[in-house]
């Protein structure tokens, strides 16, 4: 399954998956190839424990597009379409309903924006910080959708060096957990273009909680407005945020593309 590109391998029910197993699935020329994996738990009707790996095999906290595709799941096995589905990770509690046949609408929970919370080395909270790579110094936002994230902002997203110096904010020695990194070209106040190093995956087609750090970033400085649209390569998401101690809400696509057994 995949929200904008952004695949998923899913397992449903009581599943144990060691590191080495887990990349074994990502590799996409020896296994069947995705960003990450998803475990998907039934805990009572409409609420389900989820987790998430990257495929590298380290777990994150939280994954946007992820949710959609489990609420498309959850879906698809049975559950209501008029019910609001309840998710429980390590990154919080959300809930999610369909829109249409297409798309599903997540509450990603209110972002952290303190650094110790986030976790980004910084003496006191700002809406933005200095960082030095390699000699080179850049200005980024830093919040926390349930996950790390970092933002920049670039003239020209097309010759971004994601490549370059998305790894290496990533693996940042005032990142203790790491971070996704998005890079971000304002169009105006309610459309955005992004590209995003994932922790853990590299850069990825889309990279649903970075959509939303990119929109929070944008608000607090002033360039956004609360009701913003995302173009990422796999496709656009919507992105609301009415501000601070508000709720991040995001739109979009899940698309299944088969399902099928593996042997352990």
């Amino acid at each position: 399954m995949h929200g904008l590109g952004n695949d998923f391998v899913i397992f449903h029910g009581a599943v144990t998956l060691t590191p080495q197993a887990i990349q074994r699935i990502a590799d996409r020329r020896q296994g069947i190839g995705c960003d990450q994996i998803l475990l998907l738990h039934d805990l009572s009707p409409g609420v389900f424990q989820y987790r998430v790996f990257n495929a590298d095999g380290s777990e994150a906290e939280q994954c946007g597009n992820g949710l959609r595709c489990l609420a498309r799941l959850a879906y698809d096995l049975g559950a209501p379409e008029d019910a609001e589905l309840h998710f429980e990770g390590t990154g919080g509690i959300h809930l999610a309903h369909r829109v249409d046949r297409e798309r599903i609408r997540v509450g990603m929970g209110i972002p952290m924006l303190d650094p110790h919370s986030i976790p980004f080395e910084a003496l006191a909270r700002a809406v933005s910080y200095p960082i030095d790579v390699s000699g080179m110094e850049f200005t980024v936002g830093a919040v926390s959708m349930g996950n790390p994230h970092l933002l920049l902002r670039v003239q020209h997203l097309e010759t971004a060096p994601v490549a370059k110096i998305g790894p290496a904010l990533e693996n940042h020695t005032r990142c203790p957990a790491r971070a996704n990194i998005g890079f971000v070209e304002v169009h105006s106040r309610h459309l955005i273009h992004l590209r995003v190093h994932e922790r853990g995956s590299g850069e990825t087609l889309a990279c649903g909680s970075g959509a939303c750090a990119a929109v929070v970033w944008g608000h607090l400085m002033g360039w956004l407005d609360p009701k913003v649209a995302v173009h990422l390569a796999g496709g656009a998401l919507e992105v609301e945020w009415a501000g601070e101690g508000a709720p991040v809400y995001m739109t979009g696509p899940a698309t299944p593309v088969f399902s099928g057994e593996i042997e352990p």
